[in-house]
């Protein structure tokens, strides 16, 4: 394939979905990139808040506008060692901060499969590109959902490893001890390529886990049969469901993964609705602490003189939560919620091989909603952060529509326990 003449077609056709922020028309990303490998044969995209050498990494902000990257990501590294094609850098919520793709300086992106819909965020363009058919896999990061959210909202396949299987270095952080870097797709089998290509240990990420080879044969190792696998589901998943249609959907799911030969079985979350606070209470001081390095000085503006709505509430709630007068109150009893979250989730998968839940509570609105409340955002995530919370993986497979709108799937699993989750969401995508 000439991915030239791919670039001046998907230029045009992206003008109404606005899924790229640029393309790599030159081919500075394609340079000196080996010719054979797992990803020799794919297109890929890149997340706007992923290094890469050569190209504007600009986080869907304005601050970072001009910033032309000097070095490459490790993971944007090994695609490059495994043949990947990077067509260029794709849109998202400003500096990684929102849930629906709206809030990025370069306008919102539109779901493909939901025209008039958001994408969900922050890996918007992540997911858009793939559903579109832009790119064969792209690159997202998830903090609190942002890869598994746009993912249902659009369609696809979208992972969150456990922390610290996929190397951080080179991303830039919206909150160090939650980011994690995954693979979207349209299908499981290429997510797992793409899982492959860019999971191992890194010297350069102190986060990063230093595991058996063997671990990391996603694709190789990818198994279908969920036979005789016991799957859990809490029923404060389904108190938290808004949309009646997406509860129909999800229970349809757990029969047909029970016609497969699989048990269901009953679980409890009983501090799930604390998760939301917790999250976003970690979120708020971590990024406060990652921004103060847009300062204006060494490269792109300040931040708070440029930034975005839901940017500049982040920093000033981190700030404000960072004082030691209210340490106490809010971050430290954030921390300990963390660590009730992280013990409940355990003691629910110390059972069970999974848990599946809906990957989000209700349906994408539209772009241009006027939602004035960002706890009405923020309520996407409901089902997603408690897994960042814990460190451990999940993904999102397409599960169905309600009225025309995709809805996904989440397949939550133990930590390095991310073969068995793949290996579920194979399950389900056979039977669905």
């Amino acid at each position: 394939m000439d991915i030239k003449k791919k670039i001046e077609e998907v230029e045009k056709e992206d003008k109404q979905i606005n899924s790229f922020v640029s393309f790599d028309v030159e081919g500075v990303s394609r340079k000196n990139i080996s010719s054979e490998g797992k990803l020799s044969s794919l297109v890929v995209g890149i997340k706007s808040n992923i290094n890469v050498e050569g190209l504007v990494v600009s986080a869907g902000s304005k601050t970072l506008e001009d910033y032309v990257s000097p070095y490459d990501a490790s993971v944007v590294g090994r695609i490059k060692k495994e043949g990947g094609r990077i067509m260029g850098m794709l849109n998202m919520d400003e500096f990684a901060c929102g849930s629906s793709g709206e809030s990025s300086f370069f306008g919102a992106t539109d779901n493909p499969k939901s025209p008039g819909h958001i994408t969900g965020g922050s890996s918007s363009g992540s997911a858009a590109a793939v559903a579109a058919g832009f790119v064969d896999v792209s690159l997202g990061t998830d903090t609190g959902g942002s890869i598994r959210n746009p993912a249902s909202h659009c369609g696809i396949v979208g992972f969150k490893p456990t922390y610290g299987v996929v190397s951080r270095y080179g991303l830039i952080d919206l909150a160090m001890s939650l980011d994690q870097i995954g693979p979207l797709a349209r299908d499981v089998k290429s997510a797992s390529i793409l899982l492959e290509a860019i999971a191992g240990h890194d010297h350069r990420d102190e986060t990063s886990l230093e595991l058996d080879q063997g671990f990391y044969r996603f694709s190789e190792n990818l198994d279908p049969n969920v036979k005789n696998m016991k799957l859990g589901y809490a029923r404060e998943f389904d108190e938290l469901i808004q949309d009646k249609g997406i509860k129909k959907i999800i229970h349809k799911a757990l029969d047909k993964l029970g016609s497969e030969g699989a048990e269901i079985v009953d679980v409890s979350l009983p501090n799930l609705e604390i998760a939301l606070p917790t999250y976003y209470l970690n979120v708020f001081v971590e990024f406060f602490s990652a921004t103060r390095k847009y300062d204006g000085r060494r490269y792109g503006y300040k931040i708070e003189d440029v930034c975005g709505e839901e940017v500049l509430r982040r920093i000033l709630l981190g700030k404000y939560i960072s004082k030691e007068e209210y340490r106490g109150r809010y971050y430290r009893k954030a921390l300990m919620a963390r660590s009730i979250i992280r013990k409940e989730l355990s003691d629910a998968l110390s059972g069970v091989d999974v848990l599946i839940s809906p990957t989000v509570p209700k349906l994408p609105h539209k772009i241009g909603s006027d939602i004035k409340d960002p706890l009405v955002m923020y309520a996407y995530d409901v089902f997603t952060v408690p897994v960042n919370l814990a460190g451990i993986p999940a993904g999102s497979v397409p599960a169905g529509e309600v009225e025309g709108i995709p809805t996904g799937l989440q397949v939550i699993g133990d930590a390095l326990n991310d073969q068995a989750v793949l290996n579920v969401m194979a399950g389900f995508e056979k039977c669905r």
